[in-house]
């Protein structure tokens, strides 16, 4: 055992060592700057500090969403093939009180990002850090504006020609639909009182299933990776495997049918990345003609695959009725030529 005096020399040496390494330690590095600590400090509170100015169309998100978002989320936010779905389930109702009738009554199949988030800020915040899902913050701040606008569109909050911003967003929180869902009276360990939900297991005649309304193309498999890790390993939504069928960590070796079918009609594909059979069906019209209507009217026009390549580009209305089509520059030419090509051979 040490005696008192060897544990004092111990610990005067223990200090002189602290102090000898401790001192060049003291010389290392600098206090961050106002401008690097801005550069990490992009959180956005609920109470709107931290936003950034700018702005950004309900016309702008929609070119941006159909562009990047849609491949996963749908053109209108209601695909729950790789991601939970963003919009559905809320009503005008729910827009004046703050409550989601949805979330209680269990009409809804299953619960939309509109139905559930409280804070607009919330929802602009996770866009501005986190989305597209290929390149994080690579979006602008007037672009994270005009997506979070598009979103509001798509729910009915905001109408088709607003403009978001940072001056008029705080206004904008006051018709999201849950913004007084939330709860602070008990905590997540609380069991005791009523449960949540009143649901009652089905147990015969169970026939009612969430439908897929839009789906992931095969062209863009192996464009962003495996987004099913992306989900949780519970719940409703699983999420596809959205790796290259033809790579060798594709999903489950796939057949060599399924590797066809991932490489031919491009046409078709292409349509389906830039959501245009969102507004145009094969044989029928939706909101615009029919694909194959279209290639029956210009089948005998000189130039026809020209004029059909400026008019997509540019959009208009006027050779189909009154419905606007907004023009698709997103489109790169070479895809254009091969869409255009398609519907012109009879979308076949």
């Amino acid at each position: 055992m040490f005696k008192f005096p060897e544990l004092l020399l111990l610990a005067a040496l223990f200090a002189t060592s602290y102090a000898t390494v401790a001192e060049p330690l003291a010389k290392v590095g600098r206090a961050a700057t106002p401008a690097e600590l801005a550069a990490w400090d992009i959180d956005v509170r609920p109470d709107f500090k931290g936003l950034p100015a700018g702005s950004g169309s309900v016309l702008h998100g929609q070119q941006i969403w159909d562009k990047t978002c849609a491949t996963c989320h749908g053109s209108f936010g209601e695909s729950n093939h790789v991601f939970s779905p963003l919009v559905g389930g809320t009503t005008a109702d729910d827009i004046k009180t703050g409550h989601v009738a949805a979330l209680t009554s269990n009409s809804q199949p299953e619960r939309t990002t509109l139905m559930t988030v409280a804070t607009l800020s919330t929802l602009w915040d996770y866009i501005h850090r986190a989305m597209p899902w290929t390149a994080p913050k690579s979006l602008s701040v007037d672009d994270v504006y005009a997506v979070t606008a598009y979103i509001l569109n798509l729910g009915e909050i905001v109408p088709d020609t607003f403009v978001l911003s940072n001056t008029n967003i705080a206004d904008v929180q006051k018709l999201m639909p849950n913004r007084n869902g939330m709860t602070f009276d008990a905590g997540l360990w609380k069991v005791s009182g009523h449960p949540d939900t009143h649901n009652i297991a089905c147990m015969n005649d169970c026939a009612t299933e969430v439908k897929v309304t839009s789906s992931y193309p095969k062209s863009a498999l192996g464009v962003d990776g495996d987004l099913s890790a992306q989900n949780r390993t519970f719940g409703e939504v699983r999420g596809i495997d959205t790796k290259d069928p033809a790579s060798t960590d594709g999903p489950g070796n796939a057949a060599p049918e399924k590797i066809a079918a991932a490489t031919v009609n491009a046409g078709q594909d292409l349509v389906n990345k830039y959501g245009c059979a969102a507004c145009h069906g094969i044989d029928n019209t939706i909101v615009g003609p029919g694909f194959r209507q279209v290639a029956e009217k210009y089948k005998s026009s000189p130039g026809a695959a020209a004029l059909l390549m400026a008019k997509i580009k540019a959009g208009g209305s006027g050779a189909w009725g009154s419905m606007v089509m907004p023009p698709q520059s997103q489109v790169s030419d070479a895809d254009l030529k091969i869409i255009v090509d398609w519907v012109l051979k009879g979308a076949n």
